[in-house]
């Protein structure tokens, strides 16, 4: 049975390159032509120039017809016919680059709803200050343009209520993370209606609504610059102390301050100077700048180690206090305390409430999640405690050896 599925893929797949590879069959046999074409030019140049100065020398048809004359003609005509002929290869790249290019110049064309720019936006404090309350999803559903036979959201309907903490829970690819993109307007939805505070988030500008949210992603992205210019991507015109005011907020100014450079300090591309931790503490703070009215949180503390994890838990459980967050979590023992729970199942809503009415549950979805993971951590502790014991007693064989001899 197994033999017969794995041939079928590999028909599937096979199937799926025939018009690519035809395609490319279609473009090398049109440059190879294009290509021995101008290539044949240049040796029958050579041949005609040859013969035809052959011909004329003997006769003294022409006063310059001798045999330097002829040779700096003939290869200054076939050096012609050999760049036309190398430029070949600069067609078959331009017409790669077009096919490319063609995605981008489709994304630079979209029409964008922004009118201000953010420095007119941090200008604007009343606006800003404005786009908060609770946020409610009505009926919402949505499908990636990728894949538009897969659906996303279906009739996703849930409400975040102002300064409280809700949290999304469910398997991979049940419309967590598609709940933020949507909020922050990466896509807007097929059907229903997303609001804060009952007003569409339609009505926004765009930047005054992302300058309201900050977010704290599972893969936190730094550029290589400073601390102190990573912090400040999240708000432009942000003053020093208000950059050290969320560095503590995250926890992560004690670090930073141990370092040679402090806030100068250049990370790296990618961060990669710096442990997951830090990264993560200082992607929170650049989160946290800008002060923003909601918090939306995307497996932030997943990716840690335990220590690392207990250091960013602390930070976010003190920013959230006061502002409307949204958690996506994988470890349900962070979002013990949450005020709302929505457990998502194929983008739809199958359970909600807090986790002790949720734990009452008994076979519900969330109860048979937090029982198996805390089996898997009680089952990790057990297998960390037997690979030390075993370490231990190398070490004391290794050293009774030792003795020994």
């Amino acid at each position: 049975m197994l033999r017969y599925f794995i041939t079928f893929i590999v028909f599937r797949y096979e199937k799926e390159l025939i018009p690519t590879c035809w395609s490319s069959i279609r473009q090398g046999f049109i440059y190879g032509v294009y290509t021995g074409w101008l290539i044949l030019q240049v040796y029958l140049t050579y041949s005609i120039g040859f013969i035809s100065g052959s011909l004329l020398m003997p006769e003294k048809c022409h006063p310059f017809s001798n045999i330097s004359d002829i040779l700096i003609v003939v290869c200054s005509v076939a050096r012609c016919f050999n760049f036309y002929a190398s430029t070949g290869l600069c067609f078959q790249s331009l017409s790669a680059a077009r096919g490319a290019a063609a995605s981008v110049f489709r994304l630079i064309e979209e029409e964008n709803d922004t009118t201000i720019n953010e420095t007119s936006v941090w200008d604007n404090k009343e606006s800003i200050d404005n786009i908060n309350g609770d946020i409610e999803f009505d009926n919402v559903n949505f499908v990636y343009p990728s894949r538009k036979d897969v659906p996303a959201l279906c009739s996703l309907s849930l409400m975040a209520r102002v300064g409280k903490t809700t949290a999304l829970v469910g398997a991979s690819g049940c419309g967590k993370s598609t709940c933020i993109s949507l909020l922050i307007r990466y896509y807007e939805p097929s059907s229903g209606r997303i609001m804060i505070g009952g007003r569409p988030i339609t009505g926004f500008n765009v930047n005054q609504l992302r300058q309201s949210i900050g977010v704290a992603s599972q893969e936190p992205v730094l550029f290589d610059m400073s601390i102190y210019e990573n912090i400040r991507f999240g708000k432009v015109n942000a003053t020093q102390k208000e950059i050290e005011q969320a560095a503590q907020d995250a926890n992560a100014h004690d670090f930073i301050m141990q370092l040679p450079n402090k806030y100068q300090t250049i990370v790296g591309e990618r961060g990669i100077q710096l442990s997951g931790g830090e990264k993560q503490r200082i992607a929170l703070a650049r989160a946290l700048v800008r002060q923003p009215t909601i918090l939306l949180l995307d497996e932030a503390t997943s990716a840690l180690d335990n220590i690392s994890e207990k250091l960013v838990q602390e930070a976010l459980d003190r920013v959230c206090k006061g502002r409307t967050t949204i958690i996506i979590a994988h470890r349900l023992s962070t979002i013990q305390n949450a005020h709302q729970i929505y457990v998502l199942d194929n983008g739809t809503v199958i359970e909600q409430g807090t986790h002790e009415t949720l734990m009452k549950k008994e076979g519900g979805k969330y109860q048979v999640m937090f029982n198996r993971q805390q089996m898997e951590t009680i089952n990790d502790d057990k297998s960390g405690i037997m690979s030390m014991s075993e370490a231990k007693e190398a070490n004391e064989k290794s050293i009774c050896i030792l003795i020994f001899y």
